[in-house]
């Protein structure tokens, strides 16, 4: 018998089957009609999806973006009877900051394979080694090879407990965490639990919807609390369904991969800074990449049991006083507002980019590692 706490080497290899069932699929999608004129207005145009779908069967490869997930150390181990999955690369510096990173919905891991280099080896991408980070970067329970989770009450807050163990299973003792959507209200929960163990969060963006007073704001938070009522009043429905019945949902978007595409497409265009179409802020491989693992793993149910889990103690978050820093990027659908976040968050570092949006790993690494170091680069381990 394995010990409950063994950590186990991970490969992804997903069998041949899976990817030509997922052609033919493909091949045979029962498009829905279409009004005329409406652009992304009644949701992701067919023409668009049509076109992307298209490549995704004829041109995109999976094996590369196989491989090369595959050139980071991933394992698994059992936490609270979840099998969680996580990307887990050591600095060459010694003195490196031990660092948990979380994605969202609807992200992954894969959102990181940009900045884990960087973060990890600064030295060897023009930095200074003195800013080095271990990354841990792990599937939340429920999404990708982190799923599907066989028991209710999987909220944000299990997972940031979940997260507390598989650092200190890892011997990490002192360390910092950074995420946004999701992974921002894990990282925050992760620092109200664990005081002691976290010497800092870093965030970009913000999980819920402002409340509390709105008197005493500033002009900005007064329009970026107007762009938060515009998001709830016409953009927020795909919350609503996955706070009350992601299990029918799981359904069609389990059995077509068309369904499972526009689903998160409709997110990256939206919450991106994107012009038209996502592909102007994210690269369409990458984009793809993301949208497989919730395919290929069939997930898409499991993933979004995480906001019904969490739907009965979203506006119940506890004051954190551990030194929290904001990396906010206007395209976000989810921009923070100063005055509310900081009555409750011990805010020590505040940077406002003129680009990026919601997926800040994938559409401007380079500003993301920068402000984490300049961060975490304040605060001490000891």
């Amino acid at each position: 018998m394995t010990p409950a706490n063994e950590i186990r080497p991970f490969r992804v290899d997903i069998a041949q089957a899976d990817l030509e069932d997922l052609r033919d699929r493909l091949a045979r999608t029962r498009w829905p009609d279409e009004l005329p004129g409406v652009g992304w207005d009644y949701g992701v145009p067919r023409g668009y999806l049509r076109e992307l779908a298209e490549y995704w069967r004829t041109a995109y490869d999976w094996r590369v973006h196989e491989a090369r997930l595959n050139t980071f150390p991933q394992f698994t181990t059992e936490i609270d009877g979840a099998d969680v999955h996580f990307v887990h690369v050591r600095s060459p510096e010694p003195d490196a900051v031990p660092l948990i990173i979380t994605h969202g919905w609807p992200g992954s891991v894969l959102e990181f394979l940009e900045i884990i280099g960087p973060l990890t080896d600064p030295r060897a991408h023009g930095g200074d080694p003195a800013d080095a980070f271990h990354v841990v970067a792990p599937s939340i329970p429920g999404y990708g090879f982190s799923g599907p989770t066989r028991q209710t009450h999987w909220d944000y807050r299990r997972v940031a407990r979940a997260w507390a163990e598989l650092m200190n299973r890892l011997g990490y003792r002192r360390y910092g965490a950074q995420g946004g959507d999701w992974g921002a209200g894990i990282s925050r929960e992760l620092g109200v639990i664990a005081p002691g163990q976290v010497i800092g969060v870093h965030l970009n963006g913000t999980p819920t919807f402002p409340t509390g007073d709105p008197t005493g704001l500033d002009d900005l938070d007064r329009a970026r609390l107007l762009t938060w009522e515009r998001h709830r009043a016409q953009t927020s429905g795909y919350t609503a369904v996955q706070a009350t019945r992601p299990q029918t949902l799981a359904y069609g978007l389990t059995d077509s991969p068309v369904g499972q595409l526009a689903w998160i497409v409709e997110k990256f265009q939206e919450w991106t800074d994107s012009d038209d179409v996502p592909e102007s802020a994210v690269d369409r491989d990458h984009m793809l990449s993301n949208v497989m693992l919730y395919w290929l793993t069939g997930t898409a149910g499991s993933s979004a049991r995480l906001y019904k889990e969490s739907a009965r103690n979203w506006a119940e978050a506890e004051p954190s006083r551990v030194p929290t820093g904001m990396a906010v990027f206007p395209g976000d659908i989810t921009l923070p507002v100063r005055a509310f976040v900081e009555r409750l968050d011990n805010i020590v570092h505040w940077t406002e980019f003129d680009r990026g949006g919601h997926f800040a790993a994938m559409e401007q690494p380079e500003l993301l590692v920068g402000d984490i170091r300049r961060f975490f680069r304040t605060l001490t381990p000891s």
